[in-house]
């Protein structure tokens, strides 16, 4: 855990962290080649369960698919989202964290800012579980979607969040929708990485979620760069498979099972 945490923090100022989302081994796996970050994030919320927002993800749900992630993480840090009501004091917050770092073995946790949870943070990282941070627009907090930081006003309200996180002693710091010259300063002035959703490319990196750069989610706002539509691909997959069902060209001799073991 010490190294690869050591290895993003040596990032800063130097290359570039790239980040993802992933629910599940077979993602993960996948993502494991390539990224430095595995966030298990509550995007789950809206991109698995199709809820509204990711205020109704619960931390045994959290913990399944972290559990299910760790199984294709070897060199990525492997980052844990602590759900909505599960850090609202001292208390639950340590007794939450460290039940989803000893059923996961995860390499360090996330936690939205309020403005008021940086004792929260210190505690945490005093018992030595890596928090990473997450500031701008924050789901779990906020009900209005805009971009902050606009204003010098904001610029400096965001600026000492951020900096009062860092003190706190977070390793790294999510900046979400963030305008682009305070997501810069942010950056500039902080120690530790920080890692921009919609924030610019500005951020020593940056996070989507999975689903979104696939074109699987039907989400993409405009900082979203869709990579590739799997959507279309799965659906041409699946007609395809249903016109062979229909017209007995699937299953043919080759996909017979002689003695090999069942996977259903």
């Amino acid at each position: 855990m010490r190294i690869k945490l050591k290895k993003i923090l040596l990032k800063k100022n130097k290359s570039k962290i790239v980040s993802l989302t992933a629910y599940s081994k077979n993602i993960a796996k996948i993502l494991d080649k390539y990224v430095d970050i595995v966030l298990v994030g509550d995007s789950m919320a809206n991109v698995l369960y199709g809820y509204k927002n990711t205020h109704t993800i619960d931390l045994n749900r959290m913990i399944h698919h972290a559990s299910s992630v760790k199984q294709g993480i070897k060199n990525s840090l492997l980052v844990v989202d602590m759900p909505k009501g599960s850090y609202n004091n001292i208390n639950s917050a340590v007794k939450n964290v460290k039940l989803v770092m000893r059923k996961t073995k995860c390499d360090a946790i996330k936690l939205e800012s309020n403005k008021k949870n940086y004792k929260i943070i210190k505690i945490l990282t005093e018992n030595k579980i890596p928090v990473m941070g997450h500031i701008g627009y924050t789901p779990q907090f906020k009900k209005k979607f805009k971009v902050e930081g606009v204003g010098k006003i904001e610029t400096k309200s965001l600026l000492k969040e951020a900096m009062m996180i860092e003190k706190a002693g977070a390793f790294s710091i999510v900046l979400e929708c963030i305008a682009p010259q305070t997501a810069k300063l942010i950056t500039k002035k902080l120690k530790i990485p920080t890692i921009g959703i919609g924030s610019s490319v500005y951020c020593d990196g940056q996070v989507l979620v999975t689903d979104d750069m696939l074109g699987l989610s039907g989400f993409y706002p405009k900082f979203v760069k869709k990579y590739i539509n799997l959507n279309r691909i799965i659906e041409k997959a699946v007609k395809k498979y249903t016109r062979e069902v229909k017209q007995i060209k699937f299953p043919v001799k080759k996909n017979f099972l002689n003695g090999t073991k069942r996977r259903y």
